[in-house]
């Protein structure tokens, strides 16, 4: 597993307000997953008419956190410039700048960054780039803490003297990925599915003396709800096996999915029918899902 080293988006004025910002949170995350299209120059609307679509489109949303696929450099460094209220962490998937970037972006004022990792969906998924030498696929991911969570009982933020307990605590896990596409690429799917169910089993507890963290893990998958990749996932309507993810819609819908698990309730799901005069600003239409941190 590797560490993502490049391309986190904050600003010093930005670094400062994630450990810092005022005023309790409730316990409510919005998550979306977006397909963006790539700057494709044959793609009509072309990037420069729908990148600001996608602008009005998320701040009408007001997600909390954003998994973004397909997006090349300049379509992330532009969502970024537009969006300072959220941090952005992200590289392409053959490292650096290079090809399209599994991005994550979270609100600043709300999360503080724990943690982040990258990995290729391949058999060595520490090396940028490996899998096939056209269209690799990776995953990112962030551990997040939620900022200032009142105290069980309290009327406000952690005591200024606060130390050494965890009672409290609310971390979670967002993973965000890029499927191969199902033509041809049956067995890679599989595989990327049953890699990233063993990349996450080891990651929901941080010692002995916390709580199971939650666990998100969205993207577009390419792949129907009913399917092996499914499945592998969540299991058949039978299963009950504690590793397994649920859906954030009952059943499953489309190929562009929020799966979860952990102590959280999925409060509202929506897939957002944006669009301006009947013109989408991409290929995908966003998955919208808010849950309730238990």
């Amino acid at each position: 597993m590797r560490t993502i080293k490049v391309f986190v988006y904050i600003s010093l004025i930005g670094l400062a307000s994630l450990g810092t910002i005022a005023g309790a949170q409730d316990n409510t995350l919005s998550m979306m997953t977006y397909n963006l299209k790539f700057a494709s120059p044959t793609f009509e609307p072309s990037w420069e008419v729908r990148r600001e679509w996608q602008v009005d489109l998320i701040r009408k949303y007001d997600p909390d956190i954003i998994g973004t696929q397909e997006g090349l450099k300049e379509q992330i460094d532009y969502l970024a410039d537009q969006l300072p209220e959220y941090v952005v962490i992200g590289e392409g998937r053959k490292g650096g700048d290079d090809d399209e970037h599994m991005a994550i972006f979270f609100k600043r004022d709300k999360f503080r960054l724990r943690e982040m990792h990258s990995f290729q969906l391949s058999e060595t998924p520490e090396v940028p780039g490996s899998g096939p030498e056209i269209n690799p696929r990776m995953v990112t991911w962030v551990r997040l803490a939620l900022i200032n969570c009142r105290v069980e009982g309290g009327t406000g933020p952690y005591p200024q003297n606060y130390r050494g307990h965890w009672e409290n605590t609310r971390e979670f896990y967002v993973f965000n990925t890029h499927f191969f596409t199902r033509r041809g690429h049956e067995l890679e799917q599989r595989n990327s599915a049953k890699l990233i169910m063993e990349q996450i089993k080891g990651l929901r507890r941080f010692g002995s003396w916390t709580r199971e963290r939650p666990l998100f893990l969205m993207g577009d998958f390419n792949a129907p709800p009913g399917s092996e990749v499914y499945e592998t996932f969540v299991g058949d309507k039978d299963a009950d096996h504690p590793d397994l993810l649920e859906d954030s819609v009952e059943g499953g819908l489309g190929i562009d999915w929020i799966l979860f698990s952990g102590n959280v309730e999925v409060l509202r799901y929506e897939k957002v029918d944006y669009n301006v005069e009947g013109v989408y600003p991409s290929d995908h239409k966003p998955v919208l899902s808010v849950f309730q941190y238990q």
